[in-house]
């Protein structure tokens, strides 16, 4: 057996026995420190650096989406659809034939519109050929006029050689009251003939109303013949521009009315814009033509570019459905937003273009400064600071 050991010698002996080493792990947590603390400051430094010279003048929002001139076609005329030419988000050109109505009552109505353009026409004409023959008849009842006059002139010159005539006992009385009466029948004849011409003259104002409301009438038929051809050619619905056919409601054999909505036409990918919804605080230095950089969150990786093209008249509430009353209550006031209107610029990647989407999420990041080519990244910006580059 051992034997015990005193509690004095035991302390005596820890007291002789050499010190245990330091634990490695406390060393390597001060070079750890010593390591951090320039590291800490040198970021420290590079973040400030470049929020003064780059952060403070980008100014971003995640309110943003793009946007696009959906056009929703409706009918104008009521039919049934018989065709559809077009399939969904097809993509489609101007003037490109998407659905057709029925077109054989609007076809009648032309065909029917048109003979009463005939007719019209007919009766102008009828109106302008009897003007003309009643300014012929004028020209008659002038010369008849000229005829009675000269025989007027002659009947008088006979009356009045007869009558000296019969004064030296040369002629009859007989022939004298013969020629007398000549000479009246021929005055008769000169006053009938005034009057001939004189209605003859009134006619043609007659006439010529006669022949402007023929000419009225025919204009109505001929607008309501245009009517009819523009009513015919509502029976084929066309794109009005170049995009993407989509939000088809129309179906075969449907009976549609005017005002429904048929589909709708979508513009193409590179036709379309972003709008970005700005707090008011951070238009204090946004300008048309400033560059944008948009990140679209259905695409991933891409970095597209635009440039600020235009600002809303008023902001996004004043054209709510119903817009605040601050006037009335009591008041807290809120960041109002304005959307701005960003345009893409062209070049872009086309895969990247072509998965645009109107309505999709945006983040817009508007590059202020007056220098907008100067660097945007952190050491960039430390060594445009430097003097580096």
């Amino acid at each position: 057996m051992n034997a015990p050991v005193s509690p004095s010698a035991a302390a005596e002996a820890a007291r002789q026995s050499p010190p245990s080493p330091e634990p490695k792990t406390g060393t390597l947590r001060r070079w750890l420190l010593r390591l951090m603390l320039p590291l800490v400051l040198a970021g420290l430094l590079l973040g400030g650096n470049w929020y003064w010279n780059t952060g403070r003048f980008l100014a971003e929002t995640d309110d943003a989406y793009v946007q696009g001139d959906i056009v929703v076609l409706t009918p104008r005329i009521e039919a049934d659809v018989v065709e559809i030419a077009v399939g969904d988000n097809q993509p489609v050109t101007r003037g490109q034939v998407l659905l057709r109505l029925d077109d054989r009552d609007a076809r009648l109505q032309l065909a029917q519109s048109r003979a009463a353009l005939a007719e019209a026409d007919a009766v102008v004409l009828t109106a302008r050929q009897t003007l003309e023959q009643q300014r012929a008849q004028i020209g008659a009842a002038d010369a008849q006029l000229e005829q009675a006059r000269a025989e007027q002139v002659r009947a008088a010159a006979d009356a009045r050689r007869t009558q000296s005539l019969v004064g030296g006992g040369w002629s009859s009385r007989q022939s004298n009251d013969q020629a007398i009466a000549d000479q009246r029948k021929s005055e008769a004849a000169v006053a009938a003939a005034e009057a001939e011409l004189a209605v003859r003259r009134q006619a043609i104002p007659v006439q010529e109303a006669q022949l402007a409301q023929a000419a009225a009438k025919r204009d109505h038929a001929a607008a309501a013949a245009d009517l009819a051809a523009i009513a015919l050619s509502y029976a084929e619905i066309r794109a009005p521009f170049d995009g993407i056919a989509g939000n088809r409601a129309a179906q075969l054999g449907q009976r549609v009315r005017p005002g429904q909505q048929l589909i709708a036409v979508a513009p193409r990918p590179e036709a379309l814009f972003v709008t970005a919804n700005f707090k008011e605080t951070q238009l204090v230095r946004i300008k048309p033509g400033q560059p944008v950089e948009i990140s679209v969150d259905a695409i991933p990786g891409h970095a597209l570019h635009a440039r600020v093209d235009s600002f809303a008249p008023a902001t996004g509430s004043e054209f709510s459905l119903l817009p605040p009353e601050n006037a009335t209550g009591n008041f807290t006031k809120i960041v109002q937003r304005v959307p701005v209107k960003l345009m893409l610029e062209p070049g872009q990647p086309q895969e990247a273009v072509a998965r645009l989407r109107p309505g999709l999420s945006v983040v817009a990041e508007v590059d202020t400064r007056d220098d907008p080519g100067a660097p945007r990244g952190i050491f960039a910006a430390a060594a445009a600071t430097l003097g580096l580059r």
